[in-house]
């Protein structure tokens, strides 16, 4: 995650706890966000693809029907709202919408390490 994301969290956190705490917020706010970049349909594909997930499993992550997702990539819908929101937040940190891929990559470099050990150990040996 990075620190721009992650202090972002803190603070709202921070807000949220001195709130429950009874502190008088004011909710007021001048700054807001940029609307998000329309994302084209290859853009939607390609995210996909790098995340190594199915449509189905894709749609199911955002909340989606799959047949959305094959509009958004077949080119016969774009994203907009919330959806291209929530499209471009898991193009910056894929791990708030699929938690086990942060898990599962790890454990994959983890077994390639192990791997090239055991292979370099076995030329030694061998």
């Amino acid at each position: 995650m990075d620190d721009k994301l992650f202090n972002g969290l803190l603070e709202a956190t921070k807000e949220a706890l001195a709130h429950f705490k009874g502190a008088k917020l004011d909710l007021r706010t001048t700054e807001l966000p940029e609307p998000p970049e329309p994302m084209s349909r290859v853009e939607i594909k390609r995210l996909r693809e790098h995340l190594k997930v199915s449509q189905p499993v894709f749609a199911r992550c955002l909340n989606v029907s799959t047949k959305l997702v094959q509009a958004w990539e077949g080119g016969a819908r774009s994203p907009d709202g919330a959806a291209l929101r929530l499209l471009r937040i898991v193009e910056q940190a894929p791990v708030l919408v699929l938690p086990g891929k942060a898990e599962r990559r790890a454990t994959r470099v983890a077994g390639r390490k192990r791997l090239k050990a055991v292979r370099s150990s076995s030329r030694r040996w061998g």
